[in-house]
This record gives structure tokens, sequence and C-alpha cells, in this order.
């Protein structure tokens, strides 16, 4: 069996892109997770990525590349250590905002994560210009403060209530940036629900595997 491998940084996001991979349809023990909290933790403490966690980065992402015909990293914080040399290694906001700017347009995008911030307005921004959407991008106060202190009912409350008012506010189309944001996709109310990197990455990592 082809076997796809995600590094997280949050051991909780394990659930969500279980719950993608049923959603494709495909069989328990196709996704190999590998969580390494401490990687977040260190960039959120240095302001942003260094040199050290660039390179421990890529270091389990090329040890995971030798064992796995495609690796997909969750992170959006860690992303930009992919220099897409080895096209195996993806990132899953990467699809996300490939995903998402196809259909041009207005596209809120929807962080809950500061550190962040930078790395998706960057990538967006990019991914925007095939397209020529629109990015109205913000990072939503107080969430990644509530996601942190574990309350993920009250962080994926303010993370729809959020989406909900960018689609009110006329954009087209949200993506939410960080892979533990997609827990707020049933309490979004509005149309259409917002894209997510679990779906968009897998979708992605299942094509480059064939599975798809």
């Amino acid at each position: 069996m082809i076997r796809i491998a995600c590094l997280h940084t949050a051991a909780s996001n394990i659930d969500l892109f279980e719950s993608a991979r049923a959603d494709l349809g495909w069989p328990d023990q196709r996704l190999q997770h590998h969580v390494r909290p401490d990687l977040l933790s260190a960039a959120e403490a240095a302001g942003g990525l260094t040199a050290e966690i660039s390179a421990e980065t890529d270091r389990v992402l090329s040890e995971l590349r030798c064992r796995f015909p495609v690796v997909l990293l969750t992170c959006s914080t860690l992303g930009p250590v992919i220099n897409g040399k080895d096209q195996a290694i993806l990132r899953a906001d990467a699809a996300l905002a490939d995903a998402v700017v196809r259909g041009g347009g207005r596209v809120s995008v929807l962080c809950a994560a500061p550190t962040t911030l930078k790395a998706t307005g960057d990538l967006f921004s990019q991914a925007a210009l095939a397209t020529g959407a629109r990015i109205d991008l913000r990072v939503i106060d107080g969430a990644w403060d509530l996601f942190k202190a574990g309350r993920f009912e009250a962080y994926a409350q303010t993370i729809a209530h959020a989406a909900d008012q960018a689609l009110a506010g006329g954009a087209d189309r949200v993506a939410l940036a960080q892979a533990s944001m997609t827990r707020a996709i049933d309490k979004v109310r509005g149309s259409p629900k917002p894209f997510t990197s679990p779906a968009a990455g897998l979708a992605a990592a299942g094509r480059l595997a064939g599975l798809i």
C-alpha cells in the first residue's frame, strides 16, 4: 500500500487529516503521522523561522522522504523551509492556496497563528498571480491564544464567526490558512464553505502518489 507521510506540529491535527482521508475514501493506514511540536514552539519563541529550526525541519522532511513516496508538511509556519527541489515534499498550505485562487475573484485568507502571517501572505499572493485573484489577508484576533489554551470549541467558534463575516463582506471564497482551523468548518453558516489545508493538501498528495 502506498502511504503518505504527514509532518505535523500539533498532535490534534492528526484527526483532521484522518477525517479528510476518510472523505477521500482512502483506507485506514494510508497516512503515517509524525508530530514535532517543538519545531513550532521554537519558531514562536524566536518570532519566526531561524536557520537552526529550518535545518532541523529540512532534516526531518528528508528522512521521511527516504521512507515514503510523498511527504506532506502540514504546518504553515514551517512551510517556507520547503525549497521545491524535491517535488514529492509538499506544503499543505500551498495546495490550499492553489485551490482557493483557482476561480479568481476576491479571496479572504484567515490566519490564526501570527507567526505564519508573512509566509502565508507571500504564498497566497504568489498563487494569485496566475488567476488574478485578489487576496485579503488577516489574523483573527485572540484565536491562537484559545488554541494554545486547549479551548478548541471557542477557537472554532471564533474562526467560524470570522469566516461568516468575510463571506458577508463580499468574499467569493475563504481559506482557513492553518490546518487546525478546519475544526470550524461545520460552524460556518455562510456559503460557500471555506477551503481547508487537510482537504487540499491530501488531494494534492494523492494526485502525486497516483491515488486520485
